[in-house]
C-alpha cells in the first residue's frame, strides 16, 4: 500500500516525506445502487461513500441479505476523525448548495449507513483520534450487551487529501522522513501516513451464520493529566487498561502468547506502550517470549481506522493459521528492556499461529486508551460440509449487480472447488433471495456435478439479466413423458425418496409394484397402460413435495391428462 507517487500532492510539498498509503480509486460510486442522489454523491466525503459500500459487503460476507437488515435494531459506531475535502467544496461561493454539509459532516458517517440500510438502533461516529475504530468496537459491544441493539456495524475510515493536515503532524515530529514504520527498531522515527476503511459486523453467537471470531471483552480509559503533556502516551495507563481487561474476562496474561500492539514506531511511542504489555504479560510465570505484531509496519498508519486494522490483521492470522510478519525491524530499540532481554520477541517472519486468545492494543494521541481481547472461532472442517457435489448435479443461484460480477463468483467456484462448502453454498443461496428493488438484476446459476467414472467436478452455467419478476409455474405433463428408471437418479434426496416410498405403499395393495416401475432398468417395465399412468402421478407427487420442502411457491398451475392428478395435489 505505501507508495511514492502524485496521487494526492506533489512530491516534496512543504518538505513532507513523499511516501505514504493510498486508496487505489476514491472518484467510483455507484450512487444510483445506494440511493444517493447524483447531485449530493458529488458532494459526499469519499468516506462517506467507502463506509456504505464496505457496510454492504460485511453483511454480505457474514452471509446476511442487506435487505432482511431493514428495520432492525443494528447499531452503527464509526471512528472518524476529519473531513478533508469540505472545505475544499466551499471554496467556490458560488456553487454551494448545502449538500457539503450533509455529505461531508461526520454525524452523516455513520447516520447515513443507518439511513440507507434502514438500521434503526443507535448510531453515531466518534473521534479519540487513533484509537477512534477501536473505541468504536468497544461501543458497539456495550451497545450489545446492554441491549441497546441486537446487531452492529462497527466501521474507521480515513482518508489524506490535504497536505496541510500531513504538514501539522509533520511539525510534531510524529512522520518518518523515509515513509517507513520502523516498530521496535532503533532507528524507529516516527509513522508514515496511510488511507484505509474497514468495516466489520457484529453478531450475538447464537445469531451469526459465518464466524471469524469472539470479542470476548474490551475496555477503555484515559490517561488524563501527564507531565509530559496531552499527547506524551502513559504507560501507567495501558498497563492499568491490559490488567482490567484480562481480569474482568478471566484470563490468564500468561497464556497469551501474540499480542497486537499499537506498534507506531515512534521514539516515544514504542516504549511507552511496550513497557506497559511486559508489566502485564511478562511478569508471571511466562515459559516462552510474548510474540508482538504491529501492522502498521505493513500498511502504514490509518490513524482513526488503524485499530480496525489491528484487528483485521488478527482476523487473518485466525483464518490462515498464520501471523503475517512485520517489516523494516532490523536492530532491537535499545530503550525497551523487554525487547532488550528477551521476554517480547517481534513477529520478524509469517509465523505459524497458535489457538488462542489474542489482545489488540490501540491508543490515540489525546490519552484514549482501548484493549480487546479475540478469540478464534474453532471449526473444524467435516466430510459431510464439504464433500457435497455427487452424480446428482446442484444448482448454485447468484445474483449481482452486473453480468461481471455474476460471473467472477462462478469462476472462483470453479477454481476453487475444494471451497465448495456446504456452509458457502449455503451463505450463497440467502444472498440470492432479493427483492425487485434491490438492484441485482443479473441472475445465474450454476450446475455443479461429480462425473460418475472420472469423479471430477463438471460445472454448466448461465447468466441473463432479469428486470423485474417472472411468474413461476408448474406445469404437469401428461402420458408419454415417462422413461425407463425415471426417479432413480432422484432417489438419493430423501423428501423425494420418503414420498416414493408412501406412494408405493399406498399402491402395494392393488398390486403395482411402483419402486420397480420407477427404479428398474427393464425398458418392458412401462409398457402397460397403468405403468406409466401411476409412474408419472407419483413422480409429479414427490416433486410437488420436494419443492414444497425448498419453499417454492408456484403463481400458477396447469396440468394436462395424468397430469391433471399432479396440478391437483399441487393445488
Amino acid at each position: 500500500m505505501i507508495t511514492e507517487d502524485e496521487r494526492r500532492w506533489p512530491l516534496g510539498l512543504y518538505g513532507l516525506p513523499t511516501r505514504s498509503g493510498k486508496i487505489k480509486d476514491l472518484s467510483k460510486f455507484d450512487a444510483q445502487f445506494f440511493g444517493v442522489h447524483g447531485k449530493q454523491a458529488n458532494l459526499m466525503d469519499p468516506q462517506a461513500r467507502l463506509l456504505l459500500e464496505l457496510t454492504y459487503e460485511a453483511m454480505v460476507d457474514a452471509g446476511v441479505n442487506p435487505q432482511t437488515m431493514r428495520g432492525t435494531r443494528t447499531g452503527v459506531y464509526v471512528g472518524a476523525s476529519v473531513s478533508e475535502v469540505e472545505e475544499g467544496l466551499a471554496m467556490d461561493i458560488s456553487k454551494v448548495s448545502g449538500y457539503a454539509l450533509t455529505g461531508c459532516s461526520r454525524s452523516m458517517f455513520a447516520n447515513r449507513v443507518s439511513y440507507t440500510f434502514d438500521l434503526q438502533g443507535p448510531s453515531y461516529s466518534m473521534d479519540t483520534a487513533c484509537s477512534s475504530s477501536a473505541l468504536a468496537i468497544n461501543q458497539a459491544l456495550l451497545g450489545l450487551r446492554t441491549g441497546q441493539c441486537d446487531a452492529a456495524i462497527v466501521g474507521g475510515v480515513s482518508i489524506c487529501l490535504r497536505p496541510v493536515s500531513a504538514l501539522q503532524f509533520h511539525k510534531l515530529n510524529m512522520l518518518a522522513v523515509d515513509g517507513k514504520c520502523k516498530f521496535l527498531d532503533e532507528s524507529a522515527n516516527g509513522y508514515v501516513r496511510a488511507e484505509t476503511c474497514s468495516v466489520i459486523f457484529l453478531q450475538k453467537k447464537s445469531e451469526a451464520k459465518r464466524i471469524y471470531a469472539t470479542i470476548l471483552h474490551a475496555k477503555t480509559n484515559t490517561d488524563g493529566y501527564k507531565d509530559e503533556g496531552i499527547t506524551f502516551p502513559s504507560s501507567h495507563s495501558q498497563s492499568s487498561l491490559m490488567y482490567q481487561t484480562l481480569k474482568e474476562a478471566k484470563v490468564d496474561p500468561n497464556e497469551i502468547k501474540y499480542i497486537e500492539a499499537h506498534g507506531t514506531g515512534t521514539g516515544v511511542g514504542d516504549p511507552s506502550e511496550t513497557g506497559a504489555i511486559a508489566e502485564v504479560f511478562c511478569k508471571g510465570n511466562r515459559k516462552e517470549p510474548l510474540l508482538i505484531g504491529g501492522v502498521k509496519s505493513c500498511l502504514g498508519h490509518s490513524e482513526p481506522a488503524s485499530g480496525l486494522n489491528s484487528v483485521a490483521k488478527v482476523l487473518v492470522a485466525f483464518e490462515n493459521k498464520v501471523i503475517p510478519a512485520n517489516l523494516h525491524f532490523n536492530k532491537p530499540n535499545p530503550n525497551i528492556p523487554a525487547l532488550i532481554n528477551g521476554q517480547i520477541k517481534p513477529i520478524v517472519e509469517n509465523t505459524p499461529f497458535v489457538d488462542s486468545i489474542v489482545p489488540v492494543n490501540s491508543f490515540g494521541f489525546g490519552g484514549v486508551n482501548v484493549h480487546i481481547l479475540l478469540k478464534p472461532h474453532l471449526q473444524e472442517p467435516t466430510k459431510d460440509n464439504q464433500n457435497i457435489i455427487e452424480t446428482i448435479p446442484r444448482v448454485i443461484p447468484i445474483c449481482g449487480r452486473t453480468e461481471e460480477s455474476v460471473n467472477n463468483i462462478f469462476d472462483f467456484l470453479e477454481q476453487n472447488p475444494k471451497k465448495l462448502t456446504r456452509d458457502l453454498l449455503a451463505l450463497l443461496y440467502d444472498m440470492s433471495q432479493t427483492t425487485d428493488s434491490s438492484g441485482m438484476n443479473y441472475r445465474g446459476f450454476l450446475l455443479a456435478k461429480k462425473s460418475d467414472e472420472e469423479n471430477a467436478l463438471s460445472f454448466t452455467r448461465e447468466v441473463t439479466r432479469v428486470q423485474e419478476k417472472r411468474p413461476l409455474w408448474f406445469v404437469f405433463s401428461g402420458m408419454g413423458s415417462q422413461w425407463t428408471a425415471m426417479a432413480k437418479g432422484m432417489m438419493s434426496l430423501d423428501v423425494f425418496n420418503k414420498s416414493i416410498q408412501k406412494s408405493a405403499q399406498t399402491l402395494k395393495p392393488l398390486g403395482v409394484d411402483l419402486l420397480h416401475l420407477l427404479l428398474s432398468d427393464d425398458e418392458s417395465a412401462l409398457e402397460t397402460t397403468v405403468a406409466p399412468f401411476v409412474a408419472i402421478a407419483a413422480v409429479q407427487i414427490a416433486l410437488v413435495d420436494f419443492l414444497k420442502e425448498m419453499e417454492i411457491v408456484p403463481d400458477g398451475i396447469v396440468g394436462h391428462s395424468v397430469g391433471e392428478l399432479g396440478c391437483a395435489y399441487g393445488d
